[in-house]
């Protein structure tokens, strides 16, 4: 494999990494609520029009599933909730709720209820070129797959994916970056766990060999031969360790080493997911919630510094502040995969959890409601990460944290509108 070679030195020298000790909180000038005006403009959610009039009336099950869906365009309230509304915004009464438009072929259309927030759309130019070495990338350097997945492939749009979750890249250099790992992992989801030949039959010897393309085996001399041998031997590996060698090549070594420590937790929740599906256990709706924190999106956002060309500071990766916001952005943006994949999952073989299924079946709710549900969490979820993201950006308003913070927001989003418009892999349940 040739040697990507180092990429920030080819942008000019880099400007200097700022002190990571934070300022005093009234250095910075703003609140939280203007950190949080300036990341994302309020966005209205439109009030459906009234039913018409040879509408039949309403059943009791009817009519409590709709207070449901009217509790998620409110937003959350009760004890405690007001510090979640980060805009001030009124909260009239919601009409009963009826089946919106279908959206134009090929654009997709929001979760009903969803709280999220528009994106840009994605730079064509950047979208095309990026779609175009990341296939010749997986084509010609990995062997990534065989010919009869290339419209699987080219449907996952892992273009305009990138592109939408890293508007701050400087350079499409850097956005391949993010996009050799986003498929490599996709690649392991899916030969390892999911449709192409995926079993938790042996998944934990597996994955732990794959990650040894990550994170490298020291041994001594006669077995290293083997060890390396291996990092061949499958698609998920060779797509591993090429990206990775990427990656490396591009990245600190504290920037490297966190993507590779947020992998062993993704892992982890692949491994505990695959347990449960062994011992056809059901877990209750908090012990999913738990492995869906490790089984997530965070190593996606967690490498937006590397990714747009700086370092945030090790130390303050590792607040525990910075933590929290970095744990509910994976686990809102998962929750988000759960909602649009829903009928995907239900369609195919076997039983695959995600939230509205667990809450179903733990809590004995209908489908719909459960799926209400589901996304009220989603939306608890979203308030609670910008709230901390505010907070952290208050307390330490250091530009590397403003930008990282800006960041994950911006993927949070970016991930969102993708989910949203990738109607070749999702589409809605019939609820509204």
């Amino acid at each position: 494999m040739p040697d990507p070679g180092p990429l920030r030195p080819t942008h000019g020298p880099q400007p200097p990494t700022p002190p990571s000790a934070c300022a005093p909180p009234a250095s910075s000038g703003t609140s939280a609520s203007d950190f949080l005006a300036a990341l994302h403009p309020p966005v209205g959610i439109p009030v459906p029009s009234p039913p018409p009039a040879d509408v039949p009336p309403r059943t009791p099950e009817a009519s409590a599933s709709d207070t449901a869906l009217q509790r998620i365009l409110r937003g959350p309230t009760g004890p405690g909730t007001s510090s979640l509304s980060l805009v001030p915004r009124k909260a009239p009464p919601v009409p009963d709720p009826v089946l919106p438009a279908a959206a134009p072929p090929g654009e997709g259309r929001a979760v009903p209820g969803l709280y999220h927030h528009p994106v840009p759309e994605p730079d064509p130019v950047r979208v095309e070129e990026v779609s175009r070495r990341i296939k010749r990338w997986a084509e010609d350097e990995v062997q990534l797959y065989p010919e009869e997945w290339e419209g699987q492939f080219d449907g996952f749009s892992v273009g305009r994916y990138m592109v939408g979750c890293h508007p701050d890249a400087p350079t499409v250099d850097h956005l391949m970056l993010a996009t050799r790992l986003m498929v490599a992992e996709n690649a392991l989801d899916d030969c390892y766990c999911e449709d192409h030949g995926g079993s938790p039959v042996g998944l934990g010897g597996r994955i732990l060999l794959a990650h040894t393309a990550l994170d490298h085996l020291h041994t001594t001399a006669e077995y290293t031969p083997a060890w390396q041998e291996s990092l061949a031997s499958d698609a998920p590996r060779r797509a591993y360790r090429s990206a990775m060698d990427y990656f490396a090549g591009a990245a600190t070594p504290s920037q490297a080493d966190r993507y590779r420590h947020d992998m062993a937790r993704l892992h982890m929740g692949y491994l505990a997911e695959a347990a449960w599906a062994e011992t056809d256990h059901l877990p209750e709706v908090w012990e999913y919630l738990a492995m869906r924190q490790f089984n997530n999106f965070r190593p996606c956002p967690t490498i937006t510094d590397t990714v747009g060309g700086y370092e945030l500071p090790a130390d303050l990766h590792a607040r525990p502040d910075m933590q929290r916001v970095i744990a509910l952005a994976g686990n809102a943006t998962t929750i988000v995969n759960d909602l649009y994949s829903y009928t995907k999952e239900l369609n195919s073989p076997g039983r695959h959890l995600n939230l509205p299924v667990v809450i179903a079946e733990r809590e004995k709710l209908s489908p719909r409601d459960a799926y209400l549900k589901a996304v009220e969490v989603h939306n608890e979820l979203m308030h609670a990460f910008e709230a901390a993201a505010a907070d952290l950006a208050k307390a330490c308003p250091v530009p590397t944290v403003l930008r990282f913070l800006r960041g994950v927001a911006a993927w949070v989003d970016g991930n969102h509108d993708w989910h949203r418009t990738n109607t070749y892999r999702y589409s809605l349940p019939d609820f509204w």
